[in-house]
């Protein structure tokens, strides 16, 4: 019995949904969920976990087991038909006797995206397209990461409802209310990385680890830019993760570089500017590293510099119900700022959620000329 075109939405509506159960868990492969149908009745169900774990097809493929002959597999992503880690899955749909493939989207990734050809070419009818909206959003870092050479960049500011993330004198702690910190530690337990820059480390001394009560806690990797290597090597963030990131321009200290990498810290020389991190070279280099979402914690200075060059994707911002006051407090994002109103950096998407006694406002970024270079960071 044909599927109807409303029930193929419904099976990749569920695709999407299981994959996203693995979210902030799979880098630097995409979310992928799978779903295989037969006369109306899912027979098999599945998703990608982790890097380097079955496939979505796979397990749902293992889960329906005979039934797979003659049903339909749903994906939010084409099949791979690359021999990786786990093999190619078209390898395994093949021989399984699937008689239709319903895909989203193609995979962004010229290495994988012939998947859809194998299959046709072994008499699989093939359905592109349902979703594909959806499955964009879904996998905006991967699709980031692999067409752009750069991670997927979400600034975390917390405010006053003034804009001020400090008073006149520094103090910071705390403007936001528990419930607000605690949705912070989920974003990092998503994250693959957390960065700040050398002034939120120097006046806050943070952790950037994730102290929630989950059964699925992952630290991030943790990430100080900090031109001229000024970072204590017993700063918090460091003793607390010795893998920490420093990311230095090319004329640091070499004595300061070397105390760094005896206490276990990996050290970034980020070429482009010889005495300020390159911010655009730096997210070149952190993609290299696997790193498909990445975090940005404070300060100003570094905030600023990521929206100068076009770099951020997504903004959340934890709103207090408080006002802090004084013309030299700080605000979230520092920088010379813009000249006009048209020259704002807009979000689409955006949502608003009550968190306690906050207000936290998400939204994506409406970037402009993605081909800016190298902005230099303002510390």
């Amino acid at each position: 019995m044909p599927t109807t075109e409303a029930q193929d939405k419904q099976y990749i509506a569920r695709t999407m949904e299981l994959a996203a159960k693995a979210y902030g868990r799979t880098s630097p492969n995409p979310l992928v969920g799978a779903v295989i149908a037969k006369d109306g009745q899912v027979v098999g169900e599945g998703y990608h976990h982790r890097a380097g774990n079955k496939h979505a097809e796979i397990l749902a493929l293992e889960e329906a087991g005979e039934a797979a002959r003659g049903a339909t597999l749903y994906c939010n992503l084409e099949p791979c038909c690359t021999s990786g880690r786990t093999g190619a899955c078209t390898e395994v749909i093949i021989p399984a006797g699937i008689s239709r493939v319903v895909v989203s989207m193609r995979d962004p990734n010229p290495e994988n995206n012939q998947g859809l050809k194998r299959l046709e070419e072994a008499g699989i009818e093939i359905t592109l397209g349902v979703g594909a909206v959806d499955a964009t959003r879904l996998n905006a870092p991967y699709i980031k990461r692999v067409t752009r050479g750069l991670p997927y960049t979400i600034v975390k500011m917390a405010m006053s409802l003034d804009g001020k993330i400090a008073t006149n004198t520094g103090d910071s702690m705390y403007i936001t209310g528990e419930e607000s910190r605690h949705k912070v530690h989920q974003l990092r337990n998503e994250a693959d990385a957390v960065m700040v820059g050398i002034g939120t480390v120097l006046a806050d001394n943070p952790q950037l680890n994730v102290r929630i009560d989950t059964a699925d806690l992952r630290h991030p990797q943790k990430i100080i830019v900090d031109s001229k290597a000024r970072v204590p090597t017993r700063c918090r963030t460091i003793t607390k993760d010795p893998r920490t990131i420093v990311a230095v321009a090319a004329k640091a200290s070499p004595t300061r570089l070397q105390a760094l990498r005896e206490v276990g810290a990996h050290v970034e020389i980020i070429e482009g500017s010889p005495v300020r991190v390159d911010v655009r070279e730096l997210m070149k280099r952190l993609s290299e590293l696997g790193i498909v979402n990445l975090l940005i914690e404070g300060g100003g200075g570094l905030a600023a510099s990521l929206f100068e060059a076009g770099l951020v994707d997504e903004v959340v911002t934890f709103v207090a119900p408080m006002i802090v006051g004084g013309a030299k407090a700080p605000g979230p994002v520092g920088g010379c700022g813009i000249r006009s109103l048209t020259e704002a950096h807009l979000l689409s998407e955006v949502t608003w959620e009550q968190i306690g006694s906050d207000m936290m406002v998400r939204g994506r970024v409406v970037n402009g000329d993605q081909s800016l270079p190298g902005i230099t960071i303002s510390e």
